[in-house]
């Protein structure tokens, strides 16, 4: 029987994580920067018209995030001095390459996810996986000129061999088994689990349970005071999901900032990116240490 790619671990009684400078929480922004093919389906904001080819409605709601939302939220990023974790489609790089102009100006940490998102990992075949994940890295590499060093499978897709096969690849992370508050060693060597958010999410949050922007606000300082009383022992890592044609329309603008700032001006908080997070603990646990 196929088995989790990491073995069970609980929180208590695991080696104390310290963060540089003494913080207490690493933070980051994972922006989800995503290419949807207009003749597949993909997320959609309403499921009257998902069965049409074009369906402008759904297409044009995400399409807004290249176009309009991405710029709102650099601006946003920019004015709290926060880089992104750019979770960046390989086909952005054609696409939309003046985002990545952009993300490069920014110093960004671009971690591969997948060629678009209408393609899920378990779609891919068997024989065709490595090709395909090395196309993925190599595209954003010459993109970017930084081999990425994480990964975000579409929709947090896997195959059972996806972690391997992007071991092989020399990636040194991987995001999608959203299982803890900490960094931990898959079984796989050379390759980090690193926390990624499923609920403190904006598609999760605004499309699937309705939130309004207060709630938000509310929610995102919740979840970091939490997080920062568990953490006088050992450190815990606190990320924020967001798509830009969710989060960026701008009724919602007003109330990111709202909890950027909270997060900004709390003490004990390391703003970084999940690249940093994984080089330093895996500086600091090496895998099989005891």
């Amino acid at each position: 029987m196929d088995q989790p790619p990491y073995d069970y671990s609980p929180i208590v009684g695991r080696e104390s994580i310290r963060w540089p400078t003494g913080a207490r929480i690493a933070f980051y922004v994972a922006v989800n920067i995503e290419h949807y093919p207009i003749d597949r389906p993909g997320l959609s904001i309403t499921a009257h018209t998902t069965g049409l080819t074009p369906d402008p409605l759904n297409h044009g709601w995400r399409d807004y995030g290249p176009r309009v939302g991405v710029w709102r939220l650099m601006d946003c990023l920019d004015r709290y001095g926060l880089r992104a974790s750019a979770m960046v489609n390989s086909t952005v790089c054609t696409e939309y390459p003046q985002i990545i102009t952009a993300g490069l100006d920014r110093n960004w940490a671009w971690v591969a996810h997948g060629a678009d998102n209408s393609r899920h990992q378990p779609t891919i075949a068997p024989e065709a996986e490595r090709d395909y994940l090395r196309d993925v890295v190599d595209t954003i590499e010459r993109a970017t000129g930084r081999r990425p060093r994480g990964w975000l499978g579409p929709a947090l897709t896997e195959t059972f061999r996806t972690p391997d096969l992007l071991a092989e690849l020399g990636l040194e992370y991987v995001l999608d088994w959203a299982n803890d508050d900490q960094p931990y060693w898959l079984r796989v060597p050379g390759m980090l689990s690193v926390p990624y958010p499923i609920e403190v999410n904006d598609i999760t949050l605004f499309v699937g349970k309705h939130l309004s922007g207060p709630d938000f606000v509310r929610l995102v300082r919740d979840q970091l005071d939490q997080l920062y009383a568990e953490s006088a022992d050992s450190g815990r890592v606190m990320a924020l999901a967001l798509h830009p044609f969710v989060i960026s329309q701008p009724f919602r603008q007003r109330y990111l900032a709202q909890a950027l700032e909270y997060v900004v001006g709390h003490p004990g908080v390391w703003l970084t990116t999940s690249d940093e997070i994984a080089a330093h603990y895996a500086g600091t646990h090496p895998q099989g240490a005891a």
